[in-house]
Protein backbone atom coordinates (compact mmCIF):
# COMPACT_ATOMS: atom_id res chain seq x y z
CA UNK A 1 0.00 0.00 0.00
CA UNK A 2 1.51 3.07 -0.90
CA UNK A 3 2.23 5.51 2.25
CA UNK A 4 2.96 8.97 1.10
CA UNK A 5 6.02 9.97 3.58
CA UNK A 6 5.87 13.47 2.83
CA UNK A 7 2.55 13.53 4.15
CA UNK A 8 2.27 13.99 8.01
CA UNK A 9 1.08 11.22 10.52
CA UNK A 10 -2.32 12.06 11.81
CA UNK A 11 -2.99 9.51 15.24
CA UNK A 12 -6.76 8.81 14.97
CA UNK A 13 -8.21 8.18 18.64
CA UNK A 14 -9.60 4.32 18.44
CA UNK A 15 -11.57 2.86 21.17
CA UNK A 16 -11.58 -1.08 21.18
CA UNK A 17 -14.77 -3.44 21.96
CA UNK A 18 -14.76 -6.97 22.47
CA UNK A 19 -18.62 -8.73 22.53
CA UNK A 20 -18.38 -11.94 24.69
CA UNK A 21 -20.46 -13.83 26.82
CA UNK A 22 -16.80 -15.67 28.20
CA UNK A 23 -14.00 -13.06 28.13
CA UNK A 24 -12.81 -10.57 30.41
CA UNK A 25 -10.04 -8.53 29.66
CA UNK A 26 -7.34 -10.87 30.90
CA UNK A 27 -8.58 -13.33 28.17
CA UNK A 28 -9.32 -11.13 25.81
CA UNK A 29 -6.72 -12.04 23.09
CA UNK A 30 -8.79 -10.38 19.98
CA UNK A 31 -8.56 -7.10 21.72
CA UNK A 32 -4.99 -7.15 22.84
CA UNK A 33 -4.60 -7.73 19.35
CA UNK A 34 -6.41 -4.73 18.37
CA UNK A 35 -4.87 -2.54 20.91
CA UNK A 36 -0.93 -3.50 20.47
CA UNK A 37 -1.58 -3.31 16.72
CA UNK A 38 -3.74 0.17 16.71
CA UNK A 39 -0.49 1.47 19.49
CA UNK A 40 2.06 0.30 17.09
CA UNK A 41 1.06 2.11 14.24
CA UNK A 42 1.09 5.33 17.03
CA UNK A 43 -2.44 5.72 17.23
CA UNK A 44 -4.35 6.42 20.53
CA UNK A 45 -6.14 4.26 22.30
CA UNK A 46 -9.15 6.14 23.56
CA UNK A 47 -10.93 3.56 25.63
CA UNK A 48 -11.50 -0.17 25.31
CA UNK A 49 -14.67 -2.23 26.93
CA UNK A 50 -15.89 -5.79 26.71
CA UNK A 51 -19.79 -6.07 26.82
CA UNK A 52 -21.78 -9.19 26.71
CA UNK A 53 -23.72 -10.40 23.47
CA UNK A 54 -26.47 -8.16 23.29
CA UNK A 55 -27.78 -5.49 21.16
CA UNK A 56 -29.03 -3.21 23.87
CA UNK A 57 -25.72 -3.23 25.40
CA UNK A 58 -23.72 -3.05 22.62
CA UNK A 59 -25.65 -0.18 20.87
CA UNK A 60 -25.57 1.67 24.00
CA UNK A 61 -21.96 1.20 24.03
CA UNK A 62 -21.67 2.52 20.86
CA UNK A 63 -23.70 5.51 21.28
CA UNK A 64 -21.24 6.43 24.17
CA UNK A 65 -18.08 6.24 21.65
CA UNK A 66 -20.27 7.86 19.65
CA UNK A 67 -20.88 10.94 21.74
CA UNK A 68 -17.54 11.38 22.81
CA UNK A 69 -15.22 14.09 20.79
CA UNK A 70 -12.07 11.77 22.37
CA UNK A 71 -13.43 8.94 19.97
CA UNK A 72 -12.99 8.55 16.19
CA UNK A 73 -13.17 5.61 15.75
CA UNK A 74 -14.70 1.94 17.03
CA UNK A 75 -13.01 -1.19 15.98
CA UNK A 76 -15.28 -4.14 17.54
CA UNK A 77 -14.48 -7.91 17.83
CA UNK A 78 -17.16 -10.48 18.19
CA UNK A 79 -20.23 -11.36 17.78
CA UNK A 80 -20.34 -11.41 13.89
CA UNK A 81 -21.12 -14.68 12.91
CA UNK A 82 -24.59 -16.68 12.55
CA UNK A 83 -25.44 -17.93 15.63
CA UNK A 84 -28.68 -17.09 17.49
CA UNK A 85 -26.27 -15.14 20.10
CA UNK A 86 -24.28 -13.09 17.19
CA UNK A 87 -26.19 -9.71 16.99
CA UNK A 88 -23.02 -7.38 16.54
CA UNK A 89 -24.33 -6.11 13.01
CA UNK A 90 -27.78 -5.62 14.31
CA UNK A 91 -26.38 -3.54 16.76
CA UNK A 92 -24.23 -1.68 14.63
CA UNK A 93 -27.59 -1.65 11.85
CA UNK A 94 -29.27 0.64 14.97
CA UNK A 95 -26.31 3.15 15.18
CA UNK A 96 -24.93 3.81 11.90
CA UNK A 97 -26.06 6.62 9.65
CA UNK A 98 -24.41 5.09 6.86
CA UNK A 99 -22.76 1.50 6.13
CA UNK A 100 -19.51 1.46 4.26
CA UNK A 101 -20.18 -1.89 2.21
CA UNK A 102 -16.44 -1.92 0.76
CA UNK A 103 -15.49 -2.52 4.22
CA UNK A 104 -17.54 -6.10 4.87
CA UNK A 105 -17.06 -7.32 1.03
CA UNK A 106 -12.87 -6.43 1.02
CA UNK A 107 -12.73 -8.70 4.72
CA UNK A 108 -14.65 -11.46 3.12
CA UNK A 109 -12.10 -11.29 -0.05
CA UNK A 110 -9.19 -11.25 2.28
CA UNK A 111 -10.45 -13.40 4.37
CA UNK A 112 -11.65 -15.55 1.29
CA UNK A 113 -8.08 -15.77 0.28
CA UNK A 114 -7.04 -17.43 3.71
CA UNK A 115 -9.78 -19.47 5.08
CA UNK A 116 -11.79 -20.31 1.82
CA UNK A 117 -15.74 -20.67 1.53
CA UNK A 118 -15.46 -20.50 5.81
CA UNK A 119 -15.69 -16.74 4.60
CA UNK A 120 -19.29 -16.15 4.04
CA UNK A 121 -19.96 -16.45 7.96
CA UNK A 122 -18.28 -13.39 8.60
CA UNK A 123 -21.15 -10.45 8.83
CA UNK A 124 -18.15 -8.12 9.17
CA UNK A 125 -19.32 -4.21 9.06
CA UNK A 126 -18.13 -1.39 9.00
CA UNK A 127 -19.97 2.51 8.70
CA UNK A 128 -19.92 5.71 10.34
CA UNK A 129 -21.95 7.85 12.89
CA UNK A 130 -22.11 11.21 14.16
CA UNK A 131 -18.66 11.76 12.83
CA UNK A 132 -17.49 8.26 14.06
CA UNK A 133 -16.09 5.33 12.14
CA UNK A 134 -17.21 2.00 13.10
CA UNK A 135 -15.71 -1.84 12.82
CA UNK A 136 -16.95 -4.51 13.13
CA UNK A 137 -14.88 -7.17 13.23
CA UNK A 138 -15.09 -11.49 14.10
CA UNK A 139 -13.77 -12.73 17.28
CA UNK A 140 -10.88 -14.58 16.40
CA UNK A 141 -7.52 -12.99 16.40
CA UNK A 142 -6.77 -13.81 12.60
CA UNK A 143 -9.59 -11.88 11.74
CA UNK A 144 -8.28 -9.08 13.79
CA UNK A 145 -5.48 -9.31 11.99
CA UNK A 146 -6.82 -9.57 8.67
CA UNK A 147 -9.13 -6.24 9.36
CA UNK A 148 -6.11 -4.16 11.19
CA UNK A 149 -3.31 -5.47 9.06
CA UNK A 150 -5.08 -5.70 5.66
CA UNK A 151 -7.47 -2.45 5.75
CA UNK A 152 -8.03 -0.05 8.81
CA UNK A 153 -4.43 0.57 9.25
CA UNK A 154 -4.23 1.57 5.79
CA UNK A 155 -7.22 3.69 5.71
CA UNK A 156 -6.85 4.65 9.30
CA UNK A 157 -3.25 6.41 8.23
CA UNK A 158 -3.50 9.86 6.62
CA UNK A 159 -0.20 9.05 4.44
CA UNK A 160 -1.97 6.16 2.51
CA UNK A 161 -2.42 7.29 -1.11
CA UNK A 162 -4.41 7.67 -2.96
CA UNK A 163 -7.19 8.26 -0.47
CA UNK A 164 -7.92 7.06 3.23
CA UNK A 165 -10.80 7.80 6.09
CA UNK A 166 -8.54 10.36 7.89
CA UNK A 167 -8.71 12.73 5.42
CA UNK A 168 -12.72 12.27 5.18
CA UNK A 169 -13.12 12.94 8.85
CA UNK A 170 -13.76 16.92 9.40
CA UNK A 171 -15.93 16.35 6.43
CA UNK A 172 -18.02 13.47 8.36
CA UNK A 173 -20.77 15.43 9.44
CA UNK A 174 -20.90 18.41 7.23
CA UNK A 175 -24.63 17.59 6.44
CA UNK A 176 -25.31 19.04 10.01
CA UNK A 177 -24.55 22.22 9.09
CA UNK A 178 -27.15 25.02 7.97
Amino acid sequence: MPIDESRRFIPVNIAVLTVSDTRDLSTDRSGDTLAARIQEAGHVMAARDIVRDEADLIQARLRGWIADPEVDCVISTGGTGITGRDVTPEAFARVLEKEIEGFGELFRMISFAKIGTSTMQSRAIGGVAGGTYLFALPGSTGACKDGWDDILRWQLDARHRPCNLVELMPRLQEHLKG
